[in-house]
């Protein structure tokens, strides 16, 4: 259990056993005199998380009250102020510890809270980082906190809470209740899969980092994107099929570049990492399988942390990049397909948009992962009747066993289940057909 449960639970149980009633006024202190404003604040606090681990809203907005203002008291609010800021930065720290990231822990807030607690989330995120050095920050973290916007837009001498009130974001007791909220869920998720080196510990320079090295080349990126946005943004068919085309055949030939590079050790080393990616609802199980099938075509691995809307892709880096980019951008175009096709319904009136759309993105999932498969195969098989890849099957399949190898360690109670049912014969036949716009050509002309 990490140690913000442990407090949490402590302050919790000395809640139950210190008074029968709520209020700190009438708790006997017996040992130590009076109580510190601190003491008062802190048994407040737990007041209210024992109110919402027991679902009971009334009990909570009352202490989230108390929490914020007790009239007559000097100083209340500034040490509340201070706590709750305290409180939710260690939960923070004890969250990287025990395997989370930034876009991890927002990514749980926005399913579960509102979109007030992601901004708060991410300001609680930027104070706890702005005591580490750049240096020390991993560059996924980096990439993540970008993405999120994560920066110190308050003045040194405040707290991200007080600047919430002074900028008129809400009232200071919405913004306790809120804060509260936030460390009462933070407090509460468990122990993930450690995939990088938390703030404080990364290195970008030395050996460790040579030995990583830039996995992929940014310029390959910068082209599969364009490709993507390409095939996303026309209302062409065929177009769309050959930009796609053109992004799957370059990132796998880069791909295995990269590996016969690595093998001949002319080339950085690599070793299989892990990437998280969100699977929101609804029609979680087909857009698992679109990812597992990208995945598969990309020789990763997945596996679904379903009741916090995530999977975990694993695999070598460029490989990672390839799963992540043509995710999004396949994901969009069967969306944008599912919901051109419209709503259904059968013979009696009675909606089957639900089924049918479940059907279509399965469907959709298992031809996409045919043509993807196909693809790499032909790549593969190019690249391997050249002269330089003469090594090229053996490498692929030490690099296959080290991804297996390192999914068995992240995820030794793992379980295997089946995904994906299609109940409607016109949802299904129409995810094939819209898959098999998006088709994957072979060739090696790319367009620029």
């Amino acid at each position: 259990m990490g140690k913000a449960n442990r407090q949490r639970r402590r302050m919790k149980e000395k809640a139950r056993k210190r008074a029968s009633t709520t209020h700190a006024d009438d708790v006997q202190w017996v040992l130590g005199g009076p109580p510190s404003l601190e003491d008062r604040v802190a048994l407040e606090v737990s007041a209210a998380l024992h109110a919402l681990d027991h679902d009971d809203r009334p009990a909570f907005e009352a202490a989230a009250a108390r929490v914020a203002e007790r009239p007559g008291i000097a100083g209340w609010a500034r040490v509340a102020e201070r706590a709750l800021a305290s409180y939710l930065q260690a939960a923070l720290r004890e969250l990287w510890r025990r395997g989370w990231q930034p876009a991890d822990m927002v990514r749980v807030v926005g399913r579960q809270l509102s979109a007030r607690h992601v901004r708060l989330s991410c300001d609680a995120i930027a104070a706890e980082l702005q005591s580490y050095a750049a240096a020390t920050i991993d560059p996924r973290w980096a990439a993540q906190l970008a993405e999120l916007e994560v920066q110190v837009w308050w003045r040194a001498d405040q707290t991200y809470l007080r600047a919430w009130v002074e900028a008129q974001y809400a009232e200071w007791a919405a913004v306790v209740a809120c804060a509260l909220e936030v460390f009462d869920l933070v407090a509460a998720l468990p122990e993930l899969q450690m995939l990088g080196p938390i703030p404080g510990r990364a290195r970008t320079t030395g050996s460790a980092a040579r030995r990583r090295g830039p996995a992929v080349d940014e310029r390959v990126l910068s082209r599969v994107r364009a490709m993507l946005a390409k095939a996303e943004s026309t209302t062409f068919p065929a177009e769309a099929e050959t930009f796609t085309a053109a992004a799957q055949a370059l990132m796998a030939r880069h791909s295995i570049d990269l590996a016969l590079l690595a093998a001949t050790g002319t080339g950085p080393a690599d070793e299989p990492t892990g990437r998280r990616l969100g699977i929101d609802n609804p029609y979680e199980g087909p857009k698992v399988m679109l990812l597992g099938a990208v995945a598969e075509a990309n020789r990763c691995r997945t596996v679904w942390s379903r009741q916090l809307g995530f999977c975990t892709a694993v695999g070598f880096a460029a490989d990672l990049d390839a799963v992540e980019i043509l995710f999004t951008s396949l994901l969009l175009q069967a969306t944008t397909a599912m919901t051109l096709a419209g709503s259904r319904t059968d013979a009696y009136g009675r909606s089957r948009t639900r089924s049918f759309r479940q059907s279509f993105l399965t469907a959709y999932a298992s031809r996409i992962g045919e043509r993807l498969t196909e693809a790499t195969g032909a790549q593969t098989a190019q690249a391997a009747s050249e002269p330089a890849g003469r090594n090229l099957l053996p490498v692929l399949a030490i690099r296959d066993k080290a991804v297996e190898d390192a999914v068995a360690v992240m995820f030794p109670q793992m379980t295997s289940s089946v995904l994906g049912s299609a109940t409607d014969r016109e949802g299904w036949i129409s995810g094939r057909n819209a898959a098999d716009l998006a088709a994957l050509h072979t060739g090696r002309e790319l367009p620029e």
